[in-house]
């Protein structure tokens, strides 16, 4: 007698999915723990780091002729409002929003790349003699 089709195929997807489970947990523990905290890496890349935060606070900072900047996203809003395109003017509102939660966020890591500058230089590791 034949078996039963349905009966056959489900049997296998179920073997398939028992068998992608149990390797699930394998494969995450292949991966190793890390075990530094990554200040060789961090020290190398400080400058190209510093330097994008810097230009993404001008960015944010600059009027309303730089594209990305806070002032001109609140042009785009007034001028959402002035027209009366009440959709447009929430959604460029909540990027607007956004936006300006980005500044303190970026001068607040811009302060602690100082700090790193410092303790990069005090080991000996500052991106110069970093390898």
């Amino acid at each position: 007698m034949f078996p039963n089709r349905k009966a056959t195929a489900a049997l296998g997807a179920l073997t398939l999915a028992g068998a992608l489970f149990a390797a699930a947990p394998a494969q995450a523990a292949t991966k190793p723990a890390p075990k530094g905290d990554g200040a060789k890496a961090i020290c190398k890349r400080l400058p190209k780091t510093e330097q994008r935060v810097a230009a993404s606070i001008t960015r944010l900072n600059g009027d309303a002729t730089v594209p990305g900047s806070i002032a001109r996203l609140e042009q785009r809003v007034d001028n959402a409002k002035a027209v009366g395109h009440t959709e447009i003017e929430k959604y460029l509102a909540d990027r607007l929003t956004f936006r300006k939660s980005l500044l303190p966020t970026l001068q607040t890591r811009q302060a602690d790349l100082k700090s790193v500058a410092t303790w990069c230089s005090a080991q000996g590791a500052d991106s110069a003699a970093a390898k």
